[in-house]
């Protein structure tokens, strides 16, 4: 009898620690009062969360994790003239927690602010960012000099402004000022770069069609034709990762992306399949599956683990730079499920879809961390109607102009602060 208790009361524990557990915060809404030093944001929850927040640099970020969490509702965006809050998008990190992302307008270092949280009441959790100067328009930039974020910026932030030391001087300018003394070299830096990749080469020839087509010769006509559309875009700089009839690796690929800091990658590739009757095109991200197990590779690779999104991970420990790259890679995904979105919505127009939604697959040249990255299957080789499109010059056109028009909206939506299309 008394061993039967003891059963009974153990499940018993069992049965509220599972309940314990299984009690879900829910935010129900978002709003951003106003004062003159803090802009500060204001989530109505109906449980006190556990969570953290700390900001990230290029560009500029906050980044707010809660445990055990979830969306009642879509969140309120901040006003065009918020003086530092841009956008603000949400999304599950794992299968229980909430992640929501807030893109600034302009950089947020520990200089000239100090973040601080507080959990009023258990059913309001403020988020302040703290100016030392008054945030009295969205048209004051604050420059300060490119450094890794260190870990007091990126400490568990609990209930007071996080300490930290002054180490340079900011430079405050206005943002009619910077655009009318914009020089020639200012521009150039400031331009957004798509790394344009065309599929295959050399002696990997990709798949053939009926009639002997070879994908490396088609893909690289169509990179070449929006390279000329990107590069006639203001604001945009083309960089073709293959400039000929040669093989490349596909991880090297993404090395010349990096190197060109590229803020999109696009891979060009016309599909194939036994069956000749499957048409139609397709864009694909990269998989959950694949991105995670990039991150394992990062981190085991000294050589590639040395910088993500512009913050060394060198002098990180192993779980700081673990953070570090989920975050990155988790804001990558996004941008490039925005991207393949938008490209996909213009070749509607042009040509049948195999898929009417973005795909998801592994591939190598996807995995980029901190760059974007989109696939584009043009169409199927191996049907005998698109082989022949895709020899066709016009045809060519089409793709390539559906693909630009694409990441042009893209851009004009969420160009990074910095570049030129933003000051445009």
């Amino acid at each position: 009898m008394r061993n039967y208790c003891k059963i009974l009361f153990f499940l018993g524990l069992q049965l509220l620690s599972v309940a314990s557990h299984a009690e879900q915060v829910n935010v129900t809404s978002l709003s951003y009062p106003s004062a003159s030093k803090t802009a500060r944001m204001s989530f109505a929850v109906t449980a006190s969360p556990k969570h953290r927040v700390f900001v990230l640099d290029n560009p500029s970020r906050l980044v707010i994790d809660i445990k055990n969490a979830g969306l009642a509702q879509g969140l309120n965006q901040p006003s065009p003239s918020h003086p530092l809050f841009a956008k603000v998008r949400a999304a599950a990190k794992n299968t229980t927690d909430l992640r929501i992302v807030v893109d600034l307008k302009k950089p947020v270092s520990p200089e000239n602010f100090s973040l601080s949280t507080d959990n009023k009441d258990g059913r309001r959790l403020l988020v302040d960012l703290i100016n030392k100067a008054p945030l009295a328009s969205a048209k004051t930039v604050t420059k300060t000099p490119a450094k890794p974020v260190d870990k007091e910026t990126l400490a568990l932030v609990a209930d007071k402004p996080v300490k930290v030391k002054k180490e340079t001087a900011s430079i405050k300018t206005s943002a009619a000022k910077k655009s009318a003394q914009v020089n020639t070299a200012d521009v150039k830096e400031r331009n957004i770069v798509v790394a344009i990749d065309a599929g295959h080469g050399g002696d990997d020839p990709g798949a053939q069609g009926p009639h002997g087509t070879e994908e490396k010769i088609v893909t690289f006509a169509i990179a070449k034709k929006l390279a000329a559309l990107i590069n006639a875009q203001p604001g945009m700089q083309a960089v073709m990762v293959r400039r000929g009839d040669y093989y490349i690796g596909l991880r090297k690929r993404m090395q010349i992306a990096r190197a060109a800091k590229a803020k999109l990658f696009i891979s060009i590739h016309a599909d194939a399949f036994e069956d000749a009757s499957v048409r139609g095109a397709s864009v694909y991200t990269l998989s959950t599956r694949g991105a995670s197990s990039e991150a394992a590779h990062w981190l085991a690779n000294s050589e590639n683990a040395s910088e993500v999104g512009g913050v060394s991970l060198s002098d990180k420990d192993d779980v700081l730079a673990s953070v570090l790259l989920d975050l990155s890679q988790t804001a990558t995904q996004q941008a490039s499920f925005e991207v393949a979105k938008s490209v996909l919505k213009n070749f509607q127009n042009i040509s049948v879809l195999h898929k009417d939604s973005v795909q998801k697959a592994g591939f190598i040249v996807l995995k980029s961390p901190d760059i974007p990255s989109i696939l584009v299957e043009t169409a199927y080789i191996s049907n005998p109607l698109e082989e022949q499109n895709l020899t066709s010059a016009r045809y060519q056109a089409k793709m390539a102009n559906a693909i630009f028009a694409g990441v042009r909206n893209y851009f004009r939506k969420s160009a990074p602060v910095e570049s030129r299309i933003a000051a445009l």
